[in-house]
């Protein structure tokens, strides 16, 4: 079989594997909860190529993101859902609509009124949705739902982008610090509760003040401008070559960590940092 640039053949290529009958039978038993996962793990992959502008592997790594896509178009197909033409033709009215500037006659300067006419359009197309999931009438026992500005954050996201979206989200209408500084003043507090629960050993309300704590530092990064997850990355980074630096020099002397005492490893730590630096 010999490779295609056609779409059509990659789908073809899936129709194959989901085949009851002669298809791959990982691939038949797969759902879309057990698929999810790979499809998070595939877009991450996609920035780390980006991250390391590593041209080949990004092209390879796009064919593995767009191989989930037609996974689920495909899966969706098969319960009479919506099938992979769907996806598309969602996708390009989309674009069209968000941009009116480009494709109608609205006529727009600058790439932050561009994005303001972006987010403008996105919330009239939630607000349609919400609509369209509403029009079978209250639920819960009668009582009617009220709609929340952040019901439209996926809980699938890795927690640490869910919370960043959850704060511009409420940003919107005004629920938000107005600079940086008093939120350092919430770390603190979020500290002093942190080892109050450390201190009573309380194993649930550790968790609850420990994930307080995290939120409000992603809050803070938020404010300075910066990505908590490239910020975290950095830090990963800078860890990694200092744990070699204690490896490589212990082996010098015909050690491992394993040998070497926590004292030793902190001195290699800190002769670590100078040469880093």
């Amino acid at each position: 079989m010999t490779p295609s640039r056609d779409i059509s053949r990659l789908l073809e290529i899936m129709a194959a594997l989901r085949d009851p009958e002669s298809g791959c039978p990982w691939d038949v038993e797969q759902t879309f909860a057990t698929i999810a996962p790979y499809t998070i793990e595939e877009a991450y992959e996609v920035a780390d190529a980006i991250e390391r502008n590593d041209m080949v592997d990004l092209a390879d790594e796009l064919g593995d993101l767009l191989l989930q896509v037609v996974f689920h178009a495909r899966m969706a197909e098969e319960a009479g859902e919506f099938s992979f033409g769907d996806v598309v033709e969602a996708i390009t009215r989309k674009m069209v609509r968000r941009h009116p500037h480009v494709f109608g006659d609205e006529t727009v300067h600058g790439h932050k009124l561009a994005k303001g006419m972006w987010e403008k359009i996105k919330t009239e197309e939630k607000d349609e949705k919400a609509a369209l999931r509403a029009g079978s009438g209250p639920s819960n026992g009668g009582e009617t739902r009220v709609p929340s500005l952040l019901d439209e954050v996926p809980r699938a996201l890795p927690a640490l982008m869910r919370a960043i979206k959850l704060q511009k989200r409420a940003a919107r209408v005004g629920f938000d610090w107005d600079t940086a500084p008093p939120i350092l003043e919430k770390i603190e507090e979020e500290i002093g509760e942190l080892k109050e629960a450390m201190d009573a050993s309380a194993v649930e309300r550790i968790k609850e003040e420990y994930g307080d704590l995290l939120f409000s530092i992603v809050n803070l990064g938020r404010h300075l401008d910066l990505e908590p997850e490239a910020a975290l990355e950095s830090a990963n980074l800078k860890f990694l070559t200092r744990f070699k630096f204690i490896e490589t020099r212990l082996a010098a002397t015909g050690r491992t960590t394993e040998d070497a005492t926590l004292s030793e490893m902190e001195a290699l730590w800190q002769q670590a940092k100078t040469a880093t630096n």
